[in-house]
């Protein structure tokens, strides 16, 4: 596995959203790096491509409350566990669970096992409110990904605490 900077030179067969996430970052001037790899399959994958990175792992979590009608998108640390009671009362939900995968892809516009905070530029009408875990924002860099599922690009940057 190799480190790129910036988006690739050949965007051919790239999905739109893998290229609207470059579009995305070049239009905001932020350096990013990334990784073309196979889709990680669990944590020690996982573990390999940020190395390769030099970031931390970044869980992200696609919720919603009980209802449908607030959806959240977590971002916390990869090996803090995750408590629904604890976040649910710290945000005013009275239950949160995963969203499904058709919400998945009607809001932030990604597929199961490629959710990413680069999804929220896909969401026109700010249905999904982003959730930072105060631990991940004293990284310098976390892992953005794209938002691709079968072959995920790891992207690298401390713009967090910037945008």
């Amino acid at each position: 596995m190799e480190l790129f900077k910036g988006r690739p030179e050949n965007e051919e067969g790239r999905l739109p959203r893998e290229i609207r996430t470059y579009d995305l970052l070049d239009l905001l001037g932020i350096e990013y790096f990334r990784s073309d790899h196979e889709a990680a399959g669990n944590m020690e994958d996982c573990n390999v491509i940020d190395a390769i990175l030099e970031v931390v792992i970044c869980k992200k979590l696609f919720l919603c409350n009980r209802q449908k009608t607030a959806f959240y998108l977590l971002l916390m640390p990869g090996d803090k566990k995750f408590k629904t009671k604890e976040l649910s009362a710290q945000i005013g939900s009275a239950r949160l669970s995963f969203a499904e995968p058709e919400d998945m892809l009607k809001y932030p516009d990604i597929e199961p096992g490629s959710v990413s905070v680069m999804g929220l530029m896909n969401d026109k009408d700010h249905a999904v409110q982003l959730l930072i875990d105060e631990d991940v924002l004293k990284e310098e860099n976390v892992n953005l990904d794209t938002v691709i599922e079968y072959k995920k690009n790891g992207v690298r940057h401390n713009f967090l605490d910037e945008y």
